[in-house]
């Protein structure tokens, strides 16, 4: 490790270090496993019809190529401050602290559109009960598992996690089966095509894609916390990356070969119509709980890394000193309770706008997730640059190039928001907000 760099590390030591390698796998893909999937497939559906598959094989390819570029940095550099901490290094102070922030309010955000699907998936047993019910009190239980030590976060996650898997396993099974059996009425021989709404509405899908694979980078936040970070980075990376672009791709394709696109993901989650579609007993509401259960899952770890992201904020001077102390557990419970206003916003957004409350907070979430993707692929080129000629732990393929490609793929997407009336409101929300924190680092 490079002198300089551990001096920026030195800063955010304290936090215990109790996660497993399998733990930090299970991490990675309850992040990005979860409402994005579940709920978020449907709208991209909606956008691309049968060619989401596309949509989501480009999301993958980006996640694929970021994962890279992660594995390569965190085995370099393990601390809980990761790709901020790597952008302050390698691009400069203002780099760290825009990197940071951008991707603190994205994940507060997150947390946001997650509680809001949770609503959206009690409405199915209990359609009178207000949402912002539901969010108040699910949210509780999850602050109380984050405030516990991070082993007790670990376990339930893993948890969570492989409940997940296992019930996109089992729905995989299903769904071969019964397209097996003829029982489908799906959607790749319909009139329209494979692009009923053309390339553009091909790659507007791609936007929630990448919502989808968003937390997927939390691997290189919570390798600060593992026992062995490197040995537990390469081998988690590679198992995250073929999960979770099976999995996405081969429910897409179930999902698409079981019912007509123009009726998947219409108010609920395009899981639950295919199986009311099937006609199984007690199907679609089995499957409505596991999504509750995903949905949980990415919100506990959504919680876990925007708390971590704060406290690297706090322990480089960048917010007040009171969010980068522990507790007596070696956790930053002011830094949790900090990253849970996205909670209070997406109860107000749900309770004024309960229709559309899932859309609006993915819209405004989606700014500091892309810029965050973006610059992790920049802080990478300059990160080879310095160790030119190093013998590195682990290397990431076709440097240059795959670096470059991960970047300007990431600013053609955000820049696709502002022709779409869906996600206007992310560059509407993004540009403000990134010249405000600019011009706040040059006050401060």
């Amino acid at each position: 490790m490079s002198q300089d760099f551990a001096q920026v590390a030195a800063r955010e030591e304290g936090l215990a270090r109790r996660l497993t390698s399998a733990q930090l796998s299970m991490i990675a893909i309850g992040g990005a496993i979860g409402t994005g999937l579940f709920l978020g497939s449907g709208f991209a559906i909606g956008f691309a019809g049968p060619s989401v598959l596309l949509s989501y094989a480009i999301g993958a390819l980006i996640a694929l190529l970021l994962m890279g570029c992660l594995a390569e940095m965190t085995v370099a550099h393990p601390t809980p401050g990761s790709f901020g901490a790597w952008a302050e290094f390698y691009l400069g102070p203002l780099a760290g602290f825009l990197v940071r922030y951008a991707y603190w309010s994205c994940i507060v955000f997150a947390v946001g559109t997650e509680v809001t699907a949770i609503a959206v998936y009690l409405r199915y047993w209990f359609p009178a009960v207000p949402g912002w019910l539901w969010i108040l009190g699910f949210s509780a239980g999850l602050i109380g598992v984050n405030t516990a030590n991070v082993k007790l976060f670990g376990r339930v996650e893993y948890l969570f996690s492989a409940l997940k898997l296992a019930a996109i396993a089992v729905f995989i099974l299903l769904g071969a089966a019964l397209v097996l059996r003829g029982q489908g009425q799906g959607s790749y021989t319909v009139p329209d095509g494979f692009f009923p709404h053309g390339l553009r509405g091909m790659w507007v899908a791609v936007i929630v894609s990448i919502f989808s694979y968003l937390s997927i980078e939390m691997i290189a936040v919570a390798a600060g916390e593992a026992e062995d970070p490197r040995r537990a980075v390469i081998s988690a990376f590679r198992s995250a990356v073929a999960r979770l672009v099976i999995f996405y791709l081969l429910t897409l394709a179930l999902i698409l070969a079981l019912v007509p696109w123009t009726a998947a993901g219409r108010g609920e989650s395009p899981f639950v119509t295919v199986m009311r579609a099937t006609g199984i007993p007690y199907a679609a509401g089995i499957v409505n709980f596991v999504l509750l259960a995903a949905a949980l899952s990415a919100m506990n770890s959504q919680l876990y890394i925007t708390t971590r992201m704060m406290f690297s904020l706090a322990r480089a001077g960048h917010a007040p000193k009171r969010f980068g102390e522990l507790s007596a557990r070696g956790t930053p419970v002011s830094a949790l309770w900090l990253s849970s206003i996205g909670i209070g916003l997406a109860t107000v957004v749900n309770a004024v706008w309960p229709g559309t409350s899932f859309t609006i907070m993915m819209a405004i979430s989606m700014f500091g997730a892309m810029f965050t993707w973006m610059m992790i692929f920049v802080t990478h080129l300059a990160f080879r640059r310095r160790h030119a000629g190093e013998d590195l732990l682990f290397r990431m393929w076709g440097y240059p190039w795959t670096s470059r490609l991960g970047a300007a793929l990431m600013a053609a997407i955000l820049i696709t928001t502002a022709f779409t009336t869906e996600f206007r409101m992310t560059l509407v929300y993004g540009i403000p907000a990134l010249g405000l924190l600019t011009l706040a680092w040059r006050l401060r």
